[in-house]
């Protein structure tokens, strides 16, 4: 039984050690058996410019002792954090040059001309190590998987100096835009419709307080791992021989005592990691913890459901927001989304779309006056990118991360998220949206008025944003934005920049090639045959 001056939402809400279905992560939390940590000061941090203009202040002021270990699916060194740099390689460098410990776990990743980032993350940890850090390109990963977290962690010599960020923002190109969304100008490979300067929208947030030990903890599990780092192509090996990246880590600093308390918020660290093998000796039959979160929170919905991504694929994603639409009649669905994939062409544009169009299908076909799925614009009429990965569920509970909505994320590459549940009940009306007397919260309402008031052409205080029929006052903006493009664009635009996301379709013919790209490449399921047949998470 909860004591009185215990808020019971956390328990409600947050997996249970029990339910994140790993016991051998060393996670204080999951060692203790409460799943969670109390106690901390959560910040969504949107968009990059903001993010890298914090890591440069951040980082700058980090001195000899002090420590930096960071994840990245994608590093480009030479990505300036501001109009008029420093660079990635030039802070980070700097910072290892003065005695701060730099640590660095880089994807090994694809070749540069596949569209991914393989020599450019080869470059920076090169350069890295030059500079006397240690970064590490891993592989050790499932077939066709890769390492797809992101988190920078900053560690002052006193604890309470820790700060971690976790989120959807790589240290690369096309991250450094703002709320006026005129793109990065440093860009990497994207569909030509994004323009020269793709248009970026993304989301990190930054965590202080016993939260932060967890993610330390989540870092040195995957550092300590004694598999080699790439085992599995002679090539890729001998490449890294040459450029001098090392196959084993140097051991990582014991440990300090965790971060004392400084928030109100509730903090559950989430993970995927593959069943593969040699098998990740932190997570031996894997870990979706992230899968099976919103498991639990799309099952306590009631009211809404609001999703941006970059994807929203897959029929497992579509059959857990299925199952909350047909257990709360009251339940709105809302998603945003990039109005094209980054690489839309003719081998890949359809193996892209396809899950996502089954999935709109699936959802539209249950409750079609209850879901909308929406894309954005700037003010110029060029398509967003939408990068961030956050799901806020009925303003109580709230996530952020580096997982999509998809199969791919939920069961086979590494992710990495937090969800948040904070102590302050929020007093606007409406006051309780979940059904389940814990009343909306501080921090996710926060959040979404934020998001909105951006995407919406609102002020952040308007009314309609927290009372009346929210997925109607989206579909509105989103007509008007839309008729007038439709009528040519004469006058003055409508506010906002949501447009009905509708993908182009893909045919027969093509579906033939695209079904089993999709099913091995685009999207694997990373888990057991067994786990499959019963759509277990």
């Amino acid at each position: 039984m909860t004591p009185p001056h215990e808020d019971a939402a956390p328990a409600r809400w947050f997996l249970s050690a029990t339910e994140r279905g790993n016991p051998h992560t060393r996670l204080t939390s999951q060692a203790t058996g409460h799943g969670w940590t109390t106690g901390n000061a959560v910040e969504p941090v949107v968009h990059g410019a903001h993010y890298f203009r914090r890591v440069l202040e951040q980082v700058t002021d980090l001195r000899a002792g002090d420590q930096i270990y960071f994840t990245d699916w994608r590093g480009d060194g030479d990505e300036r954090l501001a109009a008029d740099g420093p660079t990635v390689h030039e802070l980070l460098c700097g910072a290892a040059r003065r005695g701060v410990e730099v640590r660095g776990l880089l994807w090994r990743s694809h070749s540069d001309h596949m569209s991914f980032s393989a020599q450019q993350n080869q470059r920076l940890g090169a350069e890295l190590n030059e500079a006397g850090a240690e970064a590490l390109l891993d592989q050790r990963v499932r077939r066709f998987g890769s390492h797809h977290q992101k988190l920078l962690l900053l560690q002052r010599a006193a604890p309470a100096g820790a700060v971690a960020y976790v989120g959807g923002i790589d240290l690369s190109h096309s991250r450094r835009d703002d709320a006026e969304h005129r793109g990065d100008p440093q860009q990497q490979p994207m569909d030509a419709r994004y323009g020269p300067r793709a248009p970026w929208h993304d989301l990190t947030m930054a965590v202080r307080g016993p939260a932060v030990g967890e993610l330390l903890e989540t870092f040195a599990e995957r550092w300590d791992d004694p598999t080699p780092l790439d085992r599995r192509t002679p090539y890729r090996m001998l490449l890294q021989r040459r450029a001098d990246m090392p196959r084993r880590p140097r051991p990582l600093p014991a440990r300090g005592p965790l971060p004392e308390p400084c928030g109100e918020q509730a903090v559950q660290v989430l993970r995927t990691y593959s069943r593969k093998r040699p098998r990740f000796p932190f997570a031996p039959q894997g870990e979706r913890s992230i899968a099976r979160a919103y498991e639990k929170a799309f099952g306590l919905a009631r009211s809404l459901i609001y999703i941006e991504d970059q994807y929203l694929w897959s029929p497992v994603v579509a059959r857990l927001l299925v199952a909350a639409l047909r257990r709360a009649p009251a339940l709105r669905v809302i998603a945003v989304v990039p109005r094209f994939p980054d690489a839309d062409g003719t081998l890949m544009g359809p193996v892209n779309r396809i899950g996502q169009i089954r999935a709109m299908t699936l959802l539209r076909s249950e409750a079609p006056d209850r879901v909308g799925v929406f894309d954005l614009e700037n003010a110029a009429g060029t398509p967003i990118y939408v990068h961030a990965k956050t799901c806020m569920v009925d303003d109580v509970w709230f996530t952020c991360g580096s997982d999509n909505f998809n199969r791919r994320s939920w069961t086979s590459d590494s992710e990495l998220a937090c969800a948040v549940v904070d102590t302050r009940r929020d007093p606007r009306e409406p006051t309780v949206l979940d059904g389940h007397g814990a009343g909306a919260r501080v921090a996710a309402r926060d959040l979404r008025l934020q998001l909105w008031a951006e995407h919406l052409g609102l002020a952040q205080d308007d009314p309609r944003l927290l009372t009346g029929d929210l997925l109607a006052l989206w579909t509105a903006r989103a007509a008007d934005l839309d008729r007038w493009h439709a009528a040519g664009g004469g006058g003055a635009r409508p506010p906002g920049q949501a447009r009905r996301h509708d993908p182009d379709p893909v045919s027969r013919v093509r579906r033939l090639l695209a079904d089993p790209l999709y099913a091995l490449v685009a999207d694997p399921d990373g888990r057991s045959r067994r786990q499959r047949r019963s759509h277990e998470l």
